[in-house]
């Protein structure tokens, strides 16, 4: 916790938020990690995922700030692709990584074995919860400092709006008069609250591979690796 606090430049008032926000839902098993005692509450109680829940809106309010600031002359249409690309799960992952996040999850031996620490689902949503144990310690001004800093370079990192992958893909298809991709969904595996989709897409007589928490996510991933052997430049 006290490398988390660091990371953050945040010294927790409620230091329970910031337990909440490093246990993963396998870790609770019925019972509230902060005493020890078996919770009366739904599954999941004790987990880091409320605090998922609320960090999601306080990320996406202050980066919508951010861009209406950065971007003055940009409408919705430009706005809306940055901000999607800028809060999805694996640019989260990639700030989770930079603060090394993962390693202080408190995880399941079980699923631990499993090795559900490495998914960048796992690592996205406690990026989120962090997030919303900040604001909920603090109010918006620590989750704003913390966005701005670790998100820093992100924000120009492309000179046109950000497109979904699998929009991409689908824009060079129809301008080599192909028709759409087709996803496959090849496996769906892991208990149900760690899922692990595996998709495949072809076109060219290429197929691309995608792997990810969700079945969408994975779509953009295996949509990324055919682009790339398609000699394309995508930002993963």
């Amino acid at each position: 916790m006290e490398a988390m606090e660091q990371a953050l430049g945040h010294r927790f008032a409620n230091r329970d938020l910031l337990v909440e926000a490093l246990t993963h839902r396998s870790a609770v098993s019925g019972r509230d990690p902060r005493r020890g005692k078996r919770t009366q509450g739904p599954k999941g109680t004790g987990s880091n995922e409320r605090l998922e829940f609320i960090g999601d809106r306080v990320l996406g309010l202050l980066m919508a700030e951010w861009l209406f600031e950065h971007y003055p002359l940009e409408q919705e249409g430009a706005l809306g692709p940055r901000h999607a690309h800028l809060v999805s799960r694996p640019v989260l992952a990639e700030i989770a990584d930079n603060i090394h996040l993962s390693s202080a999850l408190t995880i399941s031996p079980h699923e631990e074995a499993a090795g559900i620490r490495r998914l960048s689902s796992i690592r996205a949503d406690a990026m989120e919860a962090l997030l919303g144990a900040l604001y909920l310690d603090a109010g918006l001004e620590p989750a704003r400092r913390v966005v701005r800093q670790q998100w820093e370079g992100r924000i120009d990192s492309h000179a046109r709006p950000h497109k979904e992958p699998k929009t991409l893909l689908q824009e060079y298809l129809l301008s080599k008069g192909l028709p759409l991709p087709k996803y496959e969904l090849l496996a769906a595996e892991g208990p149900s609250h760690a899922p692990v989709f595996r998709v495949a897409v072809q076109a060219f007589g290429l197929t691309g591979h995608g792997e990810a928490g969700s079945k969408r996510v994975a779509e953009s991933a295996a949509a990324i690796d055919l682009l790339k052997r398609l000699g394309q430049n995508v930002a993963s």
